[in-house]
């Protein structure tokens, strides 16, 4: 019995012992594995951790998400390249020809910004250093020799100099022969060349004489545009808002102030500058110097609007897409003229009989509405047939439809037919077929076919009668 207990004790000892050594060896290893797991941050390259940094060198980080649904590689590149083009300073010098047109900053801003966009899609000779990747995320750096890029971009600045200075002594010996147009022509040539580069004074030699070129070829084309005069005739005009399909014209005439002759084959562009409505907007001048400009409609119901012919700048200079260039060009005084169109309101006779279950009505709905919405619309009203430009029409009655336990239905049928007076001549005509209305009896169901004969002509037939009769 005794040797018993004494096996069970060691016994129990022994277990006891291997639980203390197994929990102890469990609590290592998990020190351990803690240990051997790294923290994903940790396997981060240096770069990505902070900005990086090298002498002599813009540095720019790119990321991009690996969702499957894009080239992330391409991505990441793009994002780079803008990341390390944001490091380059753009600045306007106060001697370059930016500086000279403006005070207020706002257009070297916006010269700034577009030098800065575009930079990205024309950076030259940069390096690939690095890229590193997880499970969802790509990153990768590049960067470019600030030494070399300096280099290249005096190198462009070069060419681009000659090219202009080029142009420009093309457009002054066209000048002295007698050849405006050309002149002008070249001289804006000569400033498409420096584009990229007005926001700096460029130095160059013109008749043996050093002058900042940007600010010499900018004032040439604006005393250029100063011989030109523009005028039209007439330079007011009366007219109704509905053209009835008779063309408005004028004519513009362009003269060399200096010269007393003709400026001939110059691109004119007209647009509304006060006003809305459509007016043929591309031009050139006969040997004569003329255009004819056509207005086709007029849009607003303003009684007074401004159609602006001027100079088509942008088209004889060839801009094309290049906003650059045409933040300048909109800088030049062009000559230009205004035709002042003093716009009559169409004149509205408007009849209606409206009936409810073949006896006529005492509140004519339909008359009322659409009077409000020609009204809102810039129409004017007459009562005698004989004054209006416009007869308008209305009729309209309502049928006893079914009933449903308490519910009565009414069908509305409306006619609206629109005349001119002058010819009488229908120009216009819609039918509201059994538009159905609802209610506790037939008079209170057809005062509503007629609400949503009203809703109809507002939301689905207006738009239409409009365009229709303001031709």
């Amino acid at each position: 019995m005794a040797s018993r207990n004494i096996i069970q004790s060691v016994f129990v000892k022994t277990v006891f012992i291997l639980l203390i050594l197994s929990s102890i060896s469990l609590i290592s290893c998990s020190q351990k594995l803690k240990k051997n797991k790294k923290d994903p941050d940790a396997l981060k390259p240096a770069w990505l951790k902070t900005e990086p940094y090298q002498d002599g060198y813009y540095t720019g980080i790119g990321h991009s998400i690996k969702d499957g649904r894009s080239n992330y590689v391409q991505e990441a590149k793009k994002s780079a390249l803008e990341d390390l083009v944001s490091s380059i300073q753009v600045t306007v010098s106060s001697a370059s020809v930016l500086s000279q047109i403006e005070n207020d900053k706002k257009l070297q801003e916006k010269y700034e910004q577009t030098i800065k966009t575009t930079a990205t899609d024309e950076i030259e000779d940069f390096e690939f250093v690095e890229a590193w990747e997880d499970q969802l995320n790509y990153w990768v750096y590049y960067r470019l020799s600030i030494a070399r890029y300096k280099q290249l971009k005096e190198d462009q600045k070069r060419d681009a100099a000659l090219l202009a200075s080029d142009y420009y002594r093309k457009g002054k010996q066209a000048q002295q022969d007698g050849d405006r147009l050309k002149a002008l022509t070249f001289q804006l040539q000569a400033l498409k060349s420096l584009e990229k580069y007005l926001g700096e004074p460029i130095i160059a030699k013109v008749d043996g004489n050093d002058v900042l070129l940007g600010n010499e070829i900018y004032s040439s084309i604006q005393t250029l545009l100063n011989t030109m005069q523009l005028s039209v005739v007439p330079a007011e005009v009366v007219l109704n808002r509905r053209l009835n399909q008779n063309s408005q014209t004028v004519a513009a005439k362009c003269v060399y102030k200096d010269l007393k002759s003709p400026a001939a084959d110059l691109p004119l562009i007209a647009l509304f500058e006060k006003g809305a409505g459509e007016v043929f907007p591309d031009y050139k001048t006969d040997e004569k110097g003329q255009a004819k400009v056509l207005i086709n409609k007029i849009g607003s119901k303003e009684l007074e609007q401004t159609v602006s012919i001027k100079l088509n700048i942008d088209l004889l200079s060839g801009a094309g897409d290049s906003s650059m260039f045409k933040l300048v060009t909109k800088t030049l005084q062009v000559p230009s003229a205004q035709v002042v169109l003093k716009v009559q309101r169409p004149v509205v006779y408007i009849t209606s009989n409206e009936k409810s279950f073949g006896q006529a009505k005492v509140n004519f709905q339909l008359l009322n509405k659409l009077k409000n919405l020609l009204a809102n619309s810039g129409f004017e009203f007459s009562d005698t047939w004989k004054t209006a430009d416009l007869w308008f029409d209305i009729n309209a009655d309502s049928e006893r439809g079914s009933i449903t336990g308490s519910i009565y239905v009414t069908y509305l049928t409306s006619t609206i037919r629109v005349t001119t007076v002058k010819d009488n001549k229908e120009v216009y005509a819609t039918t509201l077929d059994r538009v159905k209305g609802y209610g506790l009896d037939y008079d209170k169901s057809s005062i509503d076919s007629y609400n949503k004969a009203m809703d109809i002509v507002e939301k689905e037939r207006m738009n239409e009668l409009l365009s229709t009769v303001l031709q």
